[in-house]
């Protein structure tokens, strides 16, 4: 019994070595690499407060700007996202600055420097282009007046209108069609290819796919930005240095290294050994994160990082409560082995709870939040999940496991 528990202590011990080092280090197994974390070119991506860029703030160019309506800046934003999608900038951000008085875009692009090569392809349009399975064009944006969402019989679709051009190139181009696709791109990006059931000669069709009404909302303003009624002028672009975000970094990467630091004495010193197993589950916790924010290519912001040490928080404050209920059971004259299972099993429903709370609280900024909040809130989403495994089961097995050694004393359990 006692060298079963050494042994499996032992392979958790090791998993969470190497788990460390593969964030620190990075590993390379059968030919591919696992990257570090904060490896320069493979590494966790940095968002525009850390890695610096550019901002670029663009206006309609109109006479009248009481004529651009928040339908047309909606379009204008969804045709700017997918730019910068396709050429590869996925970090970088679109956001609205309307007020009364103007209506402006604002894109931030990390680790680009040099804002005019990306001015030129962010201020025109977008291409609309329907092309028949040979890649063929048979119409395009000019040949579009109008996209919305509408419901047909239950069913969320997108609704398109045409010209009277439109309407006829569609028409031919439907009939020839009957049984094959029909592709739709913006800036050459496939975004829908719905079958051709019949000819249609109309001056409308619908788009039918499984969308929501928020899918539905995001192709149709996709499609619109192909027919913009406007072109957009830069009015304002600047640089932020780089240096500015790697000592904003250090900072912050310090800061939350000595924090780690002091808590994982204040575990030792409070828990003793409970605390020690609580440390080395933070270990793999910290390792586990690092990985997972690396290998879905979630964008690091500073208030990513405060929401990796929020949960450094929780992990621990979840560990405290667990530990709390263990000497509460200790006092009761129970086993230590009883104690242990006992604490974890009346904790647990505390920890679900307000765990779930946090999450909710974490998607919802995900979905509603925008910029630097989403990085927050990934963060805060991911840390939160990891948290809840390394404090109830990382834990929970090693300190099953120090007990199986024999150290059954209760003073090294709690002061």
């Amino acid at each position: 019994m006692k060298a079963k528990s050494i042994t499996k202590f032992a392979v958790v011990c090791v998993i969470i070595a190497l788990l460390a080092y593969v964030a620190a280090f990075g590993l390379e197994i059968m030919g591919k690499y696992i990257p570090a974390s904060f490896d320069e070119d493979f590494g966790i991506k940095k968002g525009f407060d850390l890695a610096g860029g550019s901002v670029i703030v663009f206006e309609p160019e109109v006479e009248d700007m009481d004529t651009v309506t928040d339908e047309d800046i909606s379009a204008a934003v969804a045709a700017l996202r997918l730019r910068l999608d396709s050429n590869g900038l996925n970090e970088a951000t679109v956001s609205e600055q309307v007020t009364d008085d103007q209506k402006r875009l604002r894109v931030e692009i990390p680790a680009v420097t040099d804002p005019n090569e990306a001015i030129e392809y962010l201020g025109a349009m977008a291409s609309l282009s329907f092309k028949d399975p040979d890649g063929n064009e048979v119409l395009n944006g000019t040949h579009i007046e109008d996209a919305t969402v509408a419901d047909m019989e239950g069913k969320v679709v997108v609704q398109l209108q045409f010209t009277g051009e439109g309407q006829s190139l569609f028409a031919q181009a439907t009939a020839n069609l009957v049984g094959k696709q029909l592709s739709i791109y913006v800036d050459g990006t496939l975004i829908s290819a719905p079958n051709v059931n019949e000819a249609i000669n109309s001056d409308s069709c619908v788009i039918e796919g499984s969308f929501t009404v928020d899918d539905a909302k995001l192709l149709a303003n996709q499609i619109k930005s192909g027919t913009l009624p406007f072109a957009l002028k830069p009015i304002n672009q600047s640089s932020v240095g780089a240096q500015l975000g790697d000592d904003a970094l250090n900072k912050s990467l310090m800061a939350g290294g000595i924090g780690l630091l002091l808590v994982m004495i204040f575990m030792i010193v409070m828990y003793r050994m409970c605390g020690l197993m609580a440390d080395i589950a933070l270990v793999g916790y910290i390792s586990i994160v690092a990985i997972i924010i690396n290998a879905f290519e979630v964008q690091l912001t500073l208030p990513g990082i405060a929401g990796i040490i929020l949960t450094i928080g929780t992990a621990v404050d979840a560990n405290v409560v667990i530990f709390e209920r263990v000497k509460e059971e200790l006092k009761t004259g129970k086993t230590l082995r009883a104690s242990v299972d006992s604490g974890f099993n009346k904790a647990f429903s505390a920890i679900i709870d307000a765990n779930i709370t946090t999450l909710i609280a974490a998607v919802v900024l995900w979905y509603f939040g925008t910029g630097t909040i989403i990085g927050f809130a990934k963060t805060l989403f991911i840390g939160t999940l990891v948290s809840m495994f390394t404090a109830i089961f990382v834990t929970k097995f090693l300190l099953r496991q120090l007990v199986g050694f024999g150290i059954k004393n209760s003073k090294l359990y709690s002061a």
